[in-house]
């Protein structure tokens, strides 16, 4: 196998508001990329939206006359909205996610009392199945359902590289939580141990860097880095210490503060809301619809 199909060149871009990262995923023979967990901004004190982040990474692509292959989510995130479709209708390139993705619209469309909601995963291009095979150019990916965080999450293994987005951070900053709709410490620890299970090597990309202590931002490691110093898997001896640890954590954290309005766009595939008569565009948020929520 050519080199280029092991080893791609990956972008990372931090964006400081979600603490979220975005990445561009290319193979530097055929000049092929795949976008992973593009950011839609948005600002809920005004309730603007903006392209700030999307627009940087077609900005990048232009740089390196790059061509898209695929948008990929990896879940329906709670944090910040994806930007899947607007990178979509700026490049044409396919987006997609997991096909579990259905189980995840099927129970936000109940919180959110939409009942006409089409939860059958058409809002993406392609749906992935657990160890579906893809290509960027020369470089061959693959998926693994990593669920836990959500029922959705997935992880996707490009060359040497994969994309874990919300199952571990950072070694110093640990693991993802697992206390929203459809979460679960066991699948957790068990998708966990999945991707610990790649070659030692591999890079580890995550989704998301909380700067503990204030540093910088970070978003590369190895499996080998995890395994040896995750603060959380270090401390846990089997699964049973893990969902203790993660559930005991779990309760002392407050809900993202976009979940309500995040997951009514993605779970439509990033698309905001329709406009309505007067041209504007409305969220639906849903009272008391996450019971036991820790307020902050």
């Amino acid at each position: 196998m050519k080199e280029a199909a092991l080893k791609p060149v990956v972008y990372a871009l931090f964006d400081k508001r979600t603490s979220s990262v975005q990445y561009v995923v290319s193979d530097p023979s055929m000049k092929h990329c795949a976008i992973i967990d593009p950011v839609l901004d948005f600002d809920e004190k005004s309730g603007s939206t903006a392209t700030f982040n999307a627009d940087q990474i077609l900005e990048y692509i232009d740089r390196y006359s790059l061509k898209v292959a695929w948008i990929l989510d990896t879940h329906p995130h709670a944090d910040h909205f994806s930007a899947a479709q607007y990178l979509r209708s700026k490049t044409g390139a396919p987006t997609a996610i997991g096909d579990h993705v259905v189980e995840v619209q099927e129970l936000w469309k109940k919180l959110y009392n939409w009942p006409d909601f089409p939860a059958d995963g058409s809002q993406w291009d392609k749906l992935f199945a657990a160890g579906e095979g893809f290509n960027i150019g020369a470089l061959e990916g693959r998926v693994m359902f990593s669920p836990g965080h959500t029922l959705a999450s997935i992880t996707y293994v490009i060359g040497d590289a994969a994309f874990i987005h919300d199952t571990m951070f950072m070694p110093d900053s640990g693991t993802a939580r697992t206390d929203f709709p459809g979460g679960s410490a066991e699948q957790l620890w068990q998708s966990i141990q999945a991707i610990l299970a790649l070659p030692d090597e591999t890079r580890v990309f995550v989704g998301h860097d909380y700067q503990p202590g204030g540093r910088e931002p970070l978003w590369e490691s190895t499996v080998a880095a995890q395994k040896a110093s995750n603060t959380h898997i270090a401390k846990c001896r089997d699964a049973a210490d893990f969902v203790a640890m993660r559930t005991s954590r779990d309760k002392t954290l407050p809900m993202p503060r976009l979940i309500l309005a995040a997951l009514q766009v993605n779970i439509n595939g990033g698309r905001l809301p329709a406009r309505e008569s007067n041209g504007k565009r409305y969220l639906k948020i849903p009272l008391d619809a996450l019971d036991g929520a820790k307020w902050d």
